[in-house]
């Protein structure tokens, strides 16, 4: 029995240890829906096993009480539970209690009480219009209808909340309504002119803790006033050469201005400082306007108006062309921050408390628009990110505004959002040489690269090689690559990055020289140095040596006329020999040259000797062989006459030194002898008789020299000095 009793109390243990009870409900609350129900709910929301759920309640202060019925909502595990009509009382104060249970045991949870002034909620009320008072300024009047499910004893307090359209902050009014009329209204005042408003209401009991739902939104205008006032702004450029510069005036609608707010036109007046006697008016209907002033100071003002008035004067200073503006900002950054592009900088002058923020697109032609803000009392400015494009660099400019004159200003580029470019760098090849090359790209187009260009990478590669890759800064748009291969082709191309990514450009080949301009250039130095020392060498020698080089160069021939070799024979070629050598040198260099000779007017027009018809006459006189030979040495000279250069006349003279050198060889009788018989044959020899001689000896035609006498005005002169 001990051990049956035993063994029955640990089953008992190991039971209640893995029984699982459900969790105790928790975070009780409860809502009186006015005339509709009375709902509690609790946590947990889940249970790990089938629960059910009990409601205990105490009503009527106490007096009864109920449990909430099964078929509504306390079964499987759901948290919530509503007592119904009719045994809803109102006032009254409940205490409510609920109970959870599974299979392995019940819980409960503690008892709260409730108030139903407290919790009871109301339906939102019904706004049917939201409209001016006319004669009203800047205020509309709100109409609406009472829930009809509120008690009608009751005060009730509302929320009333508004906002200008297109702007997504509330404000809020709250007020409370102790009458009970169906219909109530509220006039909404401090608002802005001729501005559309959003409205919408909620209301309570004034005892209660929950408010009613948001009304339907009703939108409404308020009534409209003289323009609120402009903005008034410039961009000046450059002077022209005749010292009138070129001021864009642009203006909008005052920060604060009613957003509904339009002007009829626009009045403007400019004249020089210190001369309003100068004064010229302008009108426009444009929020833009262009003049050409000239290097003074100016003044000018702008106002806008419309059928209920003109708005307060807007007015400009316009420096001097000479005229030196201050500086103040140190520095400047902009920066994103979720959904905000934020400029910040920093000034070096406190006195100065008001910006100017200009901002436009850096676009690759000028920009046709600007815009611009008026910061106070901060240094810095923000924008939304929806009010720029993404992938658009602006210019961001901040002028420093102290009164009415207008500082230097620092600007910085930004971007809202950066994307990879959309296209890549144009490359070319320059300068290529055998191991080097020079790389050129040029910029992407500003609308092209979508972000700030942070580096490029060049990426070349050898037919059938490995890729190498140089990467240089944003600054960068040429490079020298080295260390290449003689006679190669490669394929090269440059990508441009920016934070969000690279694309390449254009993919360029090329192919490495085989030999260098320098080597080349060396080359030909050498060649043409060596030819430069041997011409130096060839033309020192020259100098040195004239003769020589002269038959080096320019050899003597001999003239086959001239030769007699055919005749000489045995001792006679020797003696001839003997003989040249023992001739003057001076006077063969003489001999060789033609000297012209002069004869007087009277005499025949050609002298003929016929060589044939001397060596006859030197035969008769029983001359020796060696004579002979001599004879036949002397050059004929064939002189053709300046005046009859038809007929092919022959005539033979006989130097001096010739007829010396002949009569040395003969006897002196006989010389004399022959010497007469030459000159006495001489003048039977007319003209007609010499045509009629004929051709010379075939023998001797190839020895013939022709003379032609050279006719000027000293022939006679010379002629008789010769005779």
């Amino acid at each position: 029995m001990m051990w049956a009793h035993a063994l029955w109390t640990l089953l008992l243990l190991c039971k209640f240890s893995l029984a699982v009870l459900p969790a105790k409900p928790e975070n009780i609350s409860c809502v009186f829906y006015y005339e509709e129900n009375f709902t509690c709910t609790w946590s947990p929301e889940k249970e790990a096993s089938y629960t059910w759920y009990k409601v205990k309640r105490t009503y009527s202060y106490g007096y009864k009480s109920d449990i909430c019925p099964n078929d509504n909502s306390t079964r499987g595990n759901h948290t919530s539970c509503s007592f119904l009509p009719p045994t809803i009382t109102n006032p009254d104060n409940y205490t409510i209690q609920v109970e959870a249970q599974n299979a392995d045991g019940i819980i409960k949870s503690d008892i709260t009480h409730w108030s139903l002034d407290a919790i009871t909620k109301i339906e939102p009320p019904e706004i049917f219009s939201v409209k001016p008072v006319l004669g009203v300024k800047r205020m509309v009047q709100i109409k609406w209808i009472r829930p009809v499910l509120a008690p009608v004893s009751s005060t009730l307090k509302y929320t009333l909340r508004f906002k200008t359209v297109n702007s997504a902050y509330w404000m809020e009014v709250n007020f409370t309504k102790e009458d009970i009329d169906r219909d109530e209204t509220y006039n909404l005042t401090g608002l802005q002119a001729f501005t559309e408003y959003v409205i919408a209401l909620r209301c309570a009991t004034k005892e209660s803790m929950f408010w009613s739902g948001w009304s339907q939104e009703k939108m409404g205008t308020t009534e409209e006033e003289a323009p609120h006032g402009l903005d008034l702004w410039r961009v000046l450029r450059p002077a022209t050469v005749d010292g009138r510069r070129l001021v864009q005036l642009m203006w909008k609608k005052a920060s604060g201005a009613p957003v509904l707010e339009k002007a009829l036109g626009y009045n403007i007046w400019y004249f020089p400082e210190n001369s309003t006697n100068l004064t010229k008016t302008l009108n426009t209907t444009n929020e833009k306007l262009e003049l050409y002033l000239g290097g003074k100071t100016y003044w000018v003002c702008v106002v806008s108006y419309n059928s209920l008035g003109e708005s307060p004067v807007a007015t400009l200073r316009i420096p001097a062309i000479n005229e030196k503006s201050f500086q103040c900002i140190e520095a400047m950054q902009a920066c994103l921050t979720q959904d905000q592009l934020v400029v910040e900088w920093r000034s070096s002058a406190p006195a100065v408390d008001t910006w100017m923020v200009e901002w436009f697109p850096d676009l690759d032609s000028e920009p046709s628009t600007f815009s611009w803000e008026s910061v106070s009392q901060a240094t810095n400015w923000t924008i939304k990110q929806d009010e720029l494009k993404p992938f658009w660099c602006y210019n961001i400019s901040v002028y420093p505004v102290l009164q009415d004159r207008v500082g230097k200003p620092f600007s910085i580029q930004a971007y809202v959002r950066e994307g990879i470019p959309s296209a890549g760098p144009v490359t070319q090849a320059d300068n290529i040489g055998v191991k080097t090359v020079t790389i050129t790209w040029k910029e992407i187009p500003k609308s092209q690269r979508n972000g700030f260009i942070t580096n490029y990478t060049i990426f070349y590669q050898a037919e059938d090689g490995k890729e190498f890759s140089k990467t240089v800064n944003s600054n960068i748009l040429q490079y020298d690559l080295e260390s290449l291969t003689r006679k190669t082709s490669y394929s090269l191309q440059v990508m441009a990055s920016t934070s969000a990514g690279g694309i390449n450009g254009t993919t360029i080949n090329f192919k490495t020289l085989s030999i260098s301009i320098l080597e080349i250039f060396l080359i030909t130095s050498l060649v043409g140095g060596g030819l430069l020392i041997l011409i130096i060498l060839s033309v020192a020698y020259g100098l040195k040596k004239p003769n020589r080089l002269k038959h080096l160069c320019w050899p003597d021939v001999p003239n086959p006329a001239e030769s007699s070799i055919a005749t000489w024979r045995g001792d006679d070629f020797k003696d001839k020999i003997n003989l040249k050598e023992s001739d003057d040198p001076v006077n063969m260099e003489e001999d060789r040259v033609l000297k012209p000779y002069s004869f007087p007017r009277d005499l025949i027009d050609k002298l003929v000797v016929n060589f044939e018809n001397f060596l006859e006459d030197v035969s008769t006189e029983e001359l020796g062989k060696g004579q002979e030979n001599i004879l036949r040495e002397e050059k004929n000279e064939y002189v053709t006459s300046p005046y009859r250069p038809y007929c092919p006349l022959i005539s033979t003279e006989i130097p001096q030194r010739k007829s010396q050198q002949l009569c040395s060889r003969i006897p002196e009788g006989i010389c004399l002898e022959t010497t007469e018989q030459l000159l006495s044959s001489v003048p039977n020899l007319g003209p007609d008789r010499i045509c009629e001689e004929g051709e010379p000896n075939p023998y001797l035609k190839n020895s013939v020299t022709t003379r032609e006498f050279l006719t000027s005005e000293k022939l006679p002169e010379q002629t008789k000095k010769e005779v």
